[in-house]
């Protein structure tokens, strides 16, 4: 009898737990902040303090397109092109030659090679926070499909094969044990197979097959498949289906593993306005409820400028910007993910175009290249030890600061990059001065993106204050000799050993 009402009461608590689960998800939904529309969601704190006062964070393009480590992350497309002769063209030849025919080796088939044996979560997590990243994250799903986090909904994920780590769930919980805020990108909005009915955009039947798919359609290739399970692969989904597809995939994440910012690579335009809208809906309140400050990123237009930050791939801002922006730069001068052979830019480089970014209120998300197997090689490494020990001397200036009334001036020749603005290449030198100040505006940071000549007069252009008391430099307690004429502030330079060769910022204290 006792047993049998403790079995009662037992029975009784799990029912109320049950309905009381079921009430608060009505009154969640019932007390959503923001509704799904884009006037309700641009009341968002679009540009938090956290996002300004990070200035840097590290993602990742690392997946199964990692195996083959050849020409681009495009890999899984250009397998299916012959006959191309530009960009990717390489691809189909070297794919047959040292994998088969595809008739043999497929896509799909590289899944069980990427092992990701030497992945280490904790330690990626420490050398991305010693860099001085105040955010990271990885690609969660690129155009191919794969998604690196345990998913329900997506068959292909890394807790299911390949790795069988939930990649994406191990680095955020070491990533949030130093405070660091967390992104997820997403690029599969190109994966369905938009062209089956368009024999003209056939792989086969052209060297540029549809471009707003990412797998060459054409019935002989896998890419036509109906499998249950492959199609969702390859993209070769009924249009509305694959609309909630996507969308179950990206709430799943927000969901499950708390990102602060959720990105988006181009081709979101091509999903539905109101899954759009839905999906930013989703994300700013579940985001909200658990105290956090969300963020969505986007490319081009594909979201309203006043909902989310703008993304520029590959460069930034020419001017001065009003608003806060985002640019995505690779450590590497070619693919976005590890190829055999790539070359990286030099630390020099990468912390002077951070700065220009900086100093037009933008944000620089610093992608990096793992192998296959979870090595992020030694080189990589080095230029991230280099930003990390540049910052750790000099964070006054970079975390917590705000632009200046003009973002600097310089001779640096300019380059146009392809997908607006400017490129991330750069060429500074101790010519090219760029400016910020602290937040509470009582000092001024002037950086020369090189080294002074020692022991001479430097003269810095646009200085408007009139009220400075102290002059030095960042990193050294070595105070300046100056004199003030107009807008012209003439510093007396120190010894070279008192400066820094890849950028020298001068602190100019206010009263």
């Amino acid at each position: 009898m006792k047993g049998r009402l403790k079995r009662i009461v037992l029975m009784a608590g799990v029912l109320l737990a049950v309905i009381s689960c079921k009430y608060n998800a009505k009154s969640t939904k019932e007390d959503a902040q923001f509704e799904e529309t884009w006037e309700s969601l641009a009341t968002v704190d679009r540009e938090p303090e956290w996002f300004k006062d990070a200035k840097f964070g590290i993602y990742m393009h690392w997946g199964v397109y990692s195996v083959p480590a050849f020409d681009n992350e495009w890999y899984p497309r250009w397998i299916y092109v012959p006959g191309r002769e530009s960009w990717g063209g390489r691809v189909f030849d070297y794919h047959e030659k040292n994998f088969g025919p595809l008739s043999e080796f497929n896509y799909h088939d590289f899944i069980p090679m990427f092992t990701a044996e030497h992945f280490d979560a904790k330690e990626w997590a420490e050398l991305f926070h010693q860099s001085g990243a105040r955010f990271a994250g990885l690609v969660a799903q690129h155009h191919d499909g794969f998604a690196l986090w345990g998913s329900e909904v997506n068959p292909w994920n890394a807790k299911a094969m390949g790795p069988q780590k939930d990649i994406l769930g191990d680095l955020f919980a070491e990533l949030k044990k130093h405070d660091m805020q967390t992104i997820a990108t997403f690029h599969h909005a190109r994966l369905l197979q938009r062209y089956a009915n368009d024999t003209a955009a056939w792989a086969k039947n052209t060297p540029d097959p549809g471009w707003d798919s990412h797998y060459p359609y054409h019935p002989d290739y896998i890419t036509s498949t109906t499998d249950p399970k492959l199609r969702k692969l390859y993209g070769n989904i009924p249009e509305a289906e694959f609309h909630d597809y996507w969308l179950s995939q990206v709430n799943e994440v927000v969901d499950n593993y708390a990102p602060d910012m959720i990105w988006f690579d181009s081709w979101l335009d091509k999903i539905p306005e109101n899954y759009r809208q839905r999906m930013v809906a989703h994300h700013f309140n579940t985001a909200v409820s658990r105290g956090q400050k969300p963020i969505a990123a986007y490319k081009q237009e594909d979201l309203p400028a006043n909902v989310g930050i703008l993304d520029m791939e590959q460069g930034g801002k020419t001017e001065l910007s009003n608003d806060y922006w985002l640019t995505d730069v690779t450590i590497s001068y070619g693919s976005w993910c590890y190829t055999n052979g790539q070359g990286y830019k030099n630390p020099g480089l990468v912390i002077r175009n951070m700065i220009d970014v900086w100093s037009k209120r933008g944000i620089v998300l610093l992608n990096i290249s793992p192998m296959a197997n979870g090595i992020i090689p030694d080189a990589q490494r080095a230029v991230l030890t280099s930003i990390g020990k540049w910052i750790a001397k000099h964070k006054e200036a970079v975390y917590e600061t705000r632009a200046y009334s003009t973002f600097g001036y310089g001779r640096a020749e300019f380059e146009a990059n392809i997908f607006g603005g400017q490129t991330a290449t750069m060429d500074y030198n101790q010519h090219d001065i760029r400016f910020a100040v602290s937040k509470d505006q009582k000092t001024l940071y002037i950086y020369a993106l090189g080294l002074p000549e020692p022991n001479a007069a430097f003269a810095i252009h646009h200085v408007h204050e009139n009220t400075i008391k102290k002059v030095s430099i960042v990193g050294s307690d070595v105070e300046l000799a100056w004199t003030k004429e107009n807008d012209v502030l003439t510093l007396t330079t120190p010894d070279a050993s008192a400066m820094d060769e890849l950028a020298t910022v001068f602190k100019v204290e206010l009263e």
